[in-house]
């Protein structure tokens, strides 16, 4: 039976300006580590789904941090163990890229039923295990943009 699962989706890096990022491993694959992720529902704004998705999967609300849209885009092929999510013949997913700036780091209030542990690591550690090559490419850009900033 095919999903309703819309193939449109945020991709949220938490991280602090030192350079560390906040990953979370799925529950429902084990090892499989990640930022924050999830579809838009209905005809929301990306920046509400981002936002709405930082709150059920680590707790953080907008006070928490500051929540920037890097105003970028990819599309990929969709796992096959998960096409079962989405409408019948759906392959592809359009991710939108934001990321959310803490102070510090702090432990999240994860969703027990979509994540297990969580971990801080430098970027350049974090790039390295997250499964989602996106999720890596993003993490490599933050580096980027931190480099002038911080000496990264």
């Amino acid at each position: 039976m095919a999903g309703n699962k819309q193939p449109v989706s945020v991709l949220v890096l938490m991280y602090t300006r030192h350079g560390r990022v906040l990953l979370i491993e799925r529950a429902d694959k084990p090892g499989f580590w990640q930022s924050v992720t999830g579809s838009r529902e209905g005809d929301e704004a990306l920046s509400e789904t981002a936002r709405r998705e930082l709150a059920e999967e680590t707790g953080f609300g907008a006070a928490d941090g500051v929540l920037h849209d890097w105003a970028q885009s990819s599309v990929y092929e969709i796992y096959t163990h998960w096409r079962h999510r989405y409408p019948e013949g759906v392959t592809h997913n359009t991710e939108h890229v934001f990321a959310f700036e803490l102070e510090a780091e702090c432990a999240p209030q994860l969703a027990a039923c979509e994540h297990t542990a969580f971990v801080w690591l430098g970027w350049q550690e974090a790039a390295t295990r997250v499964f989602s090559p996106s999720n890596a490419a993003a993490i490599r850009q933050l580096g980027e943009r931190l480099a002038p900033s911080c000496g990264v």
